[in-house]
């Protein structure tokens, strides 16, 4: 860990690797917001899902349509490269993961990884997306996101943080689970 670790904690725990997170969240829920604060805490890199979307999927969700399993594939395995790619050193990404199914091809990668999902009510998400500009993911998508979530399951390496507050007490908090 960063800042305060003793030279005997390190020695102590000389295999221990810096976390692989994905801080995952309906549309409008802080993670791209979240996770470059909390990477940067880390000291680790920092990728955003969206930039692993085809063009397709991103025609696709700017014409309202949501992606379905068959668009989804491709683009989570991108993420699972990126992740076992970060596995040395560590890294967050900001993914949805809405489902099991997308959180357990993310995990075939082979990496452990730590799910960060960034919990709210639909009501202050939708107001958080109708204050944000430039993002293809329109407000109307949001029903089928908090749809199609399944919160983390007890098996599932992970904590769910709320975003109400200020961005920088979400990382804060979210800091706080990965800690624990």
């Amino acid at each position: 860990m960063r800042g305060g670790t003793t030279a005997p904690e390190r020695s102590a725990a000389p295999d221990r690797r810096p976390p692989l997170v994905v801080v995952m969240g309906v549309s409008g829920s802080g993670k791209t917001t979240v996770g470059e604060r909390v990477a940067e805490r880390l000291g680790v890199p920092y990728a955003d899902a969206d930039s692993f979307h085809p063009p397709a999927n991103i025609r696709k969700m700017s014409a309202g349509t949501p992606l379905d399993d068959e668009d989804r594939r491709p683009w989570l395995d991108a993420i699972a490269s990126w992740l076992a790619e970060q596995a040395p050193h560590g890294g967050v990404v900001s993914c949805s993961a809405l489902r099991r199914s997308y959180r357990d091809r993310l995990r075939a990668g082979g990496a452990p990884l730590f799910f960060l999902h960034l919990d709210g009510s639909e009501e202050l998400i939708a107001r958080r997306m109708a204050a944000r500009t430039g993002h293809f993911m329109p407000r109307t998508l949001l029903r089928s996101q908090f749809e199609t979530l399944e919160p983390l399951e007890a098996d599932e390496h992970g904590a769910a943080v709320s975003v109400e507050g200020a961005p920088e007490e979400v990382a804060e908090r979210a800091l706080e689970a990965l800690a624990r």
